[in-house]
């Protein structure tokens, strides 16, 4: 055999096996996902409140418990998150959501949204108003 065939048995090894091992991976990868939203589901619960801001800024930044900045994988930290900031009840709350629920939010309204701990999953029905995502602009093409 010549040494290129050797080397090239040898790339195609490793690349089957670099493939079996994300396979193993991500299937106990979505298996903890599936774990996980089910508790979310089960501690959810449906709240009033009054949406006083809405951003997207880093973890460390958004005045989150500590327990929640320790929680968090250290490669997470550094990325920005949506967070809004709601009064629910006589409280003002700091609270993280899903990017779909973020887009959606309006700010300075009364909302029903459906919020698992610190974590806003769904917005039920807004005050005065509908569920619809803002108009995105149209392209100078595509006017």
């Amino acid at each position: 055999m010549s040494p290129l065939t050797i080397v090239l048995i040898v790339i195609l090894v490793l690349v089957i096996a670099a493939c079996i091992a994300l396979y193993i991976f991500g299937r106990k990868a979505e298996k903890k996902q599936a774990a996980q939203r089910e508790q979310m589901e089960e501690a959810a619960q449906v709240i009033s409140m009054l949406i006083i801001d809405k951003k997207k800024m880093k973890l460390k930044e958004a005045g989150l418990p500590a327990a929640v900045v320790e929680n968090t994988p250290k490669y997470l930290r550094h990325t920005k998150i949506p967070v809004v900031k709601a009064k629910i009840g006589p409280r003002i709350m700091t609270l993280m959501c899903e990017d779909k629920v973020f887009q959606v939010i309006p700010v300075r309204k009364e909302i029903k949204a459906v919020v698992s701990g610190l974590y806003i999953t769904e917005i039920k029905s807004v005050r005065g108003g509908s569920i619809e995502p803002p108009q995105k602009k149209k392209g100078f093409f595509k006017r």
